[in-house]
């Protein structure tokens, strides 16, 4: 499994930048809830390990067992669904051995690994109308168990990363024609029967949600004021913020106005105490560690590698464009946490996991 590469080969920007990115939210969850930064260190400390150390393994061997990796996940969310521990009115946790943890999270990397073996086996297939129904046939099972947790924005995400899977796969032209003019009036149908009051598609809440983003005044004290706030929490940090863990009275963090801003709205935690400044940090390593994925997926020596390190990218940049789209008020709330800043330590260690697999298709690139 581990194989001798050279030290040259290895990419120091993406292992800094990763590093830079979550000391940023280490500091930033600190200030949020101070009594968590401790935890959100030791899954730092957890995941730089488990990136370290699947970085080092042949990514071909770990996907020689990829049934064993699509069986392991669709047990985990099935068993989220007898056995998750309920919290704000999601069953998406699961605890095992004393251990808790988000099944949801970890499946984004599973996916990934599964298709990067299954598409490499089959790739002569891909465009085939039997090879594209499996997959999506495939891929639907893991997704409505996420689905049904429920958990609509991480549904989403992975529905996203799977169709970057199937792209750089590569699918047809052709097809994604066709899929997408079946898709566009298929898309506009549901949103449009989501917005009706007797609908049954999605959850009360979430599409209160979705109300609140097109009717901004109407839900300004209800499901829209947490990103009300936010704005403002942002707006206010002008170009170099308030200062960390600051006192003012004025603050929208100290007044606790925001819910859940060690997670979902850290970004406005970054926006109100580093101004724009810290905002932007956050933004372009978000944006040059998805780049630095996206170059080594077309360097990477087979489909597999690419779609590893292409999928990770995308799942990245997806996620958090959502999260800053949520808390500047471009996007309906959806609850998504921001990729190595947000506390939650399934997802900070997961997307280590992710990072470490991109690492290794790296290390086994073609040469120049």
């Amino acid at each position: 499994m581990l194989k001798h590469y050279k030290i040259r080969d290895y990419n120091f920007k993406l292992v800094i930048m990763v590093i830079a990115l979550a000391v940023i939210g280490i500091i930033a969850v600190g200030s949020a809830q101070e009594s968590l930064q401790t935890k959100q260190i030791l899954g730092f400390a957890f995941g730089i390990f488990l990136m370290l150390v699947i970085s080092l393994f042949d990514y071909a061997v770990i996907l020689y067992f990829y049934w064993v990796i699509y069986i392991f996940n669709a047990i985990l969310l099935i068993l989220v669904i007898f056995m998750g521990n309920d919290a704000g009115g999601a069953q998406r946790w699961l605890e095992l051995g004393g251990i808790r943890f988000q099944p949801s999270e970890i499946a984004k990397v599973f996916i990934i690994l599964f298709f990067a073996q299954f598409i490499l086996k089959h790739q002569e297939k891909l465009n085939t109308f039997q090879f594209i129904i499996a997959c999506v046939v495939l891929f639907a099972i893991p997704a409505v168990l996420v689905f049904k947790q429920p958990d609509l924005s991480t549904t989403i995400i992975i529905c996203l990363i799977f169709c970057t899977i199937m792209f750089v796969g590569g699918i047809s032209w052709k097809i994604i024609i066709g899929i997408l003019a079946v898709f566009i009036p298929a898309a506009i149908i549901i949103i449009t029967l989501i917005m009706q009051p007797d609908q049954t598609l999605i959850n009360d809440y979430q599409r209160n949600r979705i109300l609140a983003f097109f009717n901004r005044e109407e839900y300004a004290n209800a499901e829209g004021y947490q990103q009300e706030y936010s704005v403002m929490a942002i707006g206010s940090g002008q170009l170099n913020g308030k200062g960390y863990k600051n006192n003012q009275i004025s603050s929208v963090k100290n007044a606790d106005f925001i819910a859940e801003q060690q997670t979902d709205f850290i970004f406005a935690v970054i926006g109100e105490e580093f101004g724009f400044i810290g905002t932007c940090t956050v933004v372009f390593l978000i944006l040059f560690i998805s780049m630095e994925c996206f170059l080594t997926a077309r360097r990477a020596k087979d489909i597999a590698g690419t779609i590893i390190a292409a999928g990770i990218g995308a799942q990245i940049g997806f996620q958090a464009f959502v999260n800053i789209g949520v808390v500047t008020y471009l996007l309906p709330n959806t609850g998504l946490p921001l990729p190595f800043v947000s506390y939650g330590l399934t997802s900070l260690i997961s997307s280590f996991i992710g990072i470490g697999f991109v690492l290794n298709v790296g290390l086994q690139c073609k040469q120049k």
